[in-house]
């Protein structure tokens, strides 16, 4: 039951060959054996998910399945749970349990999904490597004795749905923080359209630029999952109206007759990434020309400043919204001399190096004597590049690029800050235009292990991004069976 798809357990489950008890017993006794090793859960809810999938079984004999009853999930441990505890990953919340549910995971409680747990992440999804938990960091099971980074922040979602300790898993992308973990951990992550999946109960780390999205091992999977989280909040300003219906099959949309145009950006021509992911890229695109696309290059002039301008604007924000821990309402509280002390010696203790840094960061950046010399001319390059896709759009239908520059590195990986920040560089211009993107298990390097490619389409042209996905998902052919990655 381990290596089925969500697709295909959902068939199996309404035909009454397996059991939703069956399939969740079967995922907890996975946990029970390689969750300590993998670290990819804070919090397991093995009576929790029990408890869902009894009831999945009931709507099954009773003809009432919901959309994806019986298939269990891993929760990022973002999302607030309603009497589960709810981290994101740092000391400052380690003993936080919400009143109120996220509305991203009322939405999969109401579709029937059984929660097998809150996954690990880099403390208030700030990071790369998910090395900034405060609970230590997940590891991409693809090579296990190498302990290698699942990536981040949403790195223990992709640890627990490569390894198979989840069927699909929530994430949340700022700059990369669901595709840069999905590419490395051969999975499909989705950075849907800003505003199509709401951020309500979602603890915030750049208003402007979180999208929670899904992680499944297959495009028909992630899509399944992804139908389920959208929809209009009017609990977050931000929501948008759009929605994105899915009928359980993604139609083809090359050799239909219509012409596709997929672009190339001509200024990622240069940036040094692995023979490796040269060679699949070059793969990919030969794989489109065969099936009818037409090749274009296009231009996003200032795509290169977006790692500048990211590194601008997520720490501003997130000066703003991790202002709230002051030790006074929730949350970790170190008593001191006076008030101000208080807030001093709570957040030193709460944030860790990585936190502590780009709070540093964004409060200098909107200082009165910087907000003009920085903020405001990152404001005005994120302009630039959203209009710059834009334009590109006029000319194709479709960008493809890769997710990152190679396969995953060594958790160990003496990295300094700043080349950590350079790993979002294919990633972050996203974020900043709002727009969906796509990373699809793309090819295996010759050291076996996994490398994904981004398709970017417009903003709400997030199923035509999911037919162009499943597309080159079949070009690949990754066999990614939890079963073969753990060498079983």
């Amino acid at each position: 039951m381990i290596n089925l798809t969500i697709t295909e357990a959902l068939k199996k489950l309404k035909s009454r060959e397996i059991s939703a008890t069956e399939l969740a017993r079967a995922h907890i006794a996975r946990i029970e054996k390689y969750g300590t090793e993998l670290n990819c859960y804070i919090t397991t809810t093995p009576e929790r998910a029990l408890s869902d999938a009894a009831n999945a079984d009931k709507h099954y004999a009773d003809g009432t399945a919901r959309a994806l009853d019986g298939i269990p999930i891993g929760m990022k441990d973002l999302f607030a749970t309603r009497g589960i505890r709810t981290t994101a990953a740092s000391k400052m919340l380690e003993n936080f349990v919400p009143e109120y549910e996220s509305t991203v995971s009322q939405k999969f409680i109401d579709s029937g999904s059984v929660l097998l747990g809150k996954t690990n992440l880099d403390e208030f999804a700030m990071g790369t490597f998910s090395k900034t938990s405060y609970f230590g960091a997940p590891i991409n099971p693809w090579q296990r004795t190498r302990k290698l980074t699942a990536g981040g922040s949403s790195g223990g979602s992709t640890s627990a749905v490569a390894s198979g300790l989840a069927m699909g898993a929530t994430g949340t992308d700022t700059g990369g923080s669901i595709r840069f973990p999905a590419s490395i951990t051969g999975l499909v992550g989705v950075k849907p359209t800003y505003g199509l999946c709401s951020r309500w109960g979602c603890v915030a780390f750049a208003s402007s630029l979180d999208t929670p999205g899904p992680i499944a091992r297959t495009v028909n999977d992630a899509a399944l999952m992804l139908s389920v989280m959208t929809g209009h909040d009017d609990k977050d300003s931000t929501s948008s109206y759009h929605s994105f219906d899915f009928d359980g099959e993604l139609k083809p949309i090359l050799n239909t007759g219509k012409k596709i145009r997929v672009g190339v950006v001509k200024e990622f021509a240069n940036v040094d990434v692995s023979p490796d992911m040269k060679r699949v890229m070059d793969a990919r695109i030969a794989d489109l020309k065969s099936n009818g696309a037409e090749i274009v290059e296009v231009s996003i002039p200032n795509i290169l400043d977006a790692l500048a301008a990211y590194y601008i604007i997520a720490p501003a924000e997130a000066s703003s919204n991790l202002a709230r821990y002051d030790g006074m309402r929730y949350g970790l509280r170190v008593e001191g001399s006076d008030l101000v002390d208080t807030y001093k010696k709570t957040r030193a203790a709460g944030f860790g190096d990585e936190v502590q840094r780009r709070l540093i960061i964004g409060t200098a950046v909107l200082s009165s004597e910087s907000y003009d010399v920085y903020f405001m001319q990152a404001a005005r390059v994120r302009r630039l590049i959203a209009n710059a896709f834009n334009s590109a759009f006029q000319n194709c239908d479709f960008i493809i690029c890769p997710s990152g520059a190679n396969t995953a590195l060594p958790l160990d990986s003496d990295l300094t800050p700043l080349e950590y920040y350079a790993l979002d560089l294919f990633t972050v211009a996203m974020n900043l235009a709002g727009i969906p993107a796509v990373s699809v298990p793309a090819g295996l390097a010759e050291n076996g292990l996994p490398l994904g490619v981004q398709v970017v389409a417009p903003m709400f042209h997030d199923m035509d991004m999911m037919r162009m996905a499943r597309h080159i998902e079949q070009f690949a052919n990754i066999d990614n069976r939890p079963t073969i990655i753990m060498g079983e």
